[in-house]
């Protein structure tokens, strides 16, 4: 069951990762150099793949319980903002993420751009706007297989899983030489973000000391908590949705979108011209992954680990503690963001 959901997940969230970066290279080819946007996603990936050679046998020596609380740890982070944007868009209070119309933004970018060859490069902007959209979407995958496999001691299956999903995800996008507008990506992300915050219950719990009842067994329980949670999170919010709507029609308002602070980061990072600004933006990129879009339910899920192994020290059951804190912590997020 572990090797079957961890590929699952692993192929679905590096087949998302690969969609966004797929529209920004087709749209640095398209728009401006193909060989020069080649180059800058050879180069995107190489750089990856020293990450991957550095970081991997890294992690592969640190302690077992160690590595759970700690993978745990970001996972439940990771996964908690993917299922908040899941749900915002589900319930109606953000838009549904367009391929289409960023493949078009990014093109626009690309056309007004100016020209110039650096180091040999023909066309430094599209290799510098393949470079970093590879590069920024790899590290999410890079990370995705380090942290699952090196957890499960299944870095193989891992990084097959990542290669399936970005050699299918590439054929597809340059056989098309268009977006893959056609895949259902907010499907996709809602359902990695499931996996995600399931994984990183389990996996954090049984870092902090926890025991679950069932041992392997209790993973698919908690996934199933998660659908549970966010539907039921989905159906209040849609219905404040569609009451907010009625009565911003009456006063003749725009309802307010909540935005998309993560991918918004990342559009910046990539049209960045100044040095300065690509560092500031780069910092911004890994504050939000590392800690997340709210803070305060980064801190929140700390405590909860804080609570888990100390109820464990004292020789109580405190397997409960991490569902519990995500079901309080996921909907005051999401009252907070959309309150009127």
């Amino acid at each position: 069951m572990h090797g079957l959901a961890l590929f699952v997940a692993v192929f679905l969230a590096c087949a998302v990762e690969a969609v966004e970066a797929t529209t920004i290279v087709l749209a640095a080819g398209t728009a401006r150099d193909w060989k020069s946007a080649l180059l800058g996603t050879g180069s995107g990936l190489g750089v990856l793949a020293v990450i991957i050679g550095v970081f991997g046998p890294t992690l592969s020596n640190l302690p077992i319980g160690g590595l759970r609380l700690f993978v745990g740890d970001l996972l439940l982070v990771f996964g908690l903002q993917w299922v908040r944007k899941a749900i915002l868009r589900s319930s109606g209070y953000k838009a549904l993420h367009d391929e289409d119309a960023i493949f078009q933004e990014e093109l626009a970018q690309a056309r007004k751009a100016k020209s110039g060859q650096r180091l040999g490069v023909h066309d430094w902007y599209a290799f510098t706007l393949s470079f970093k959209g590879v590069l920024l979407e790899g590290l999410e995958v890079a990370f995705i297989v380090l942290t699952f496999g090196t957890i499960q001691n299944q870095v193989g299956l891992a990084s097959l899983a990542a290669l399936a999903a970005v050699i299918i995800v590439a054929i597809a996008g340059f056989a098309l030489r268009k977006p893959l507008a056609r895949v259902p990506e907010n499907t996709m992300k809602f359902v990695v973000g499931i996996m995600l915050t399931s994984f990183g219950i389990f996996w954090g719990a049984e870092g902090a000391g926890a025991k679950w009842p069932g041992k392997d067994a209790s993973l698919p329980a908690i996934i199933l908590f998660m659908v549970l949670v966010s539907w039921i999170l989905i159906q209040i919010l849609r219905t404040r949705h569609a009451a907010r709507e009625v009565v911003l029609a009456k006063t003749h308002s725009v309802a307010k979108e909540i935005p998309d602070e993560i991918e918004e980061d990342e559009i910046e990072i990539l049209q960045s011209r100044t040095f300065m600004t690509s560092v500031k933006a780069f910092g911004d990129f890994w504050f939000d992954f590392l800690i997340g879009d709210d803070w305060r339910g980064t801190i929140g899920i700390l405590l909860a680990f804080i609570a888990t192994a100390m109820l464990n020290h004292s020789g109580i059951t405190s397997w409960w503690v991490l569902p519990l804190a995500v079901a309080a912590l996921l909907p005051f997020n999401l009252m907070r963001v959309t309150r009127s």
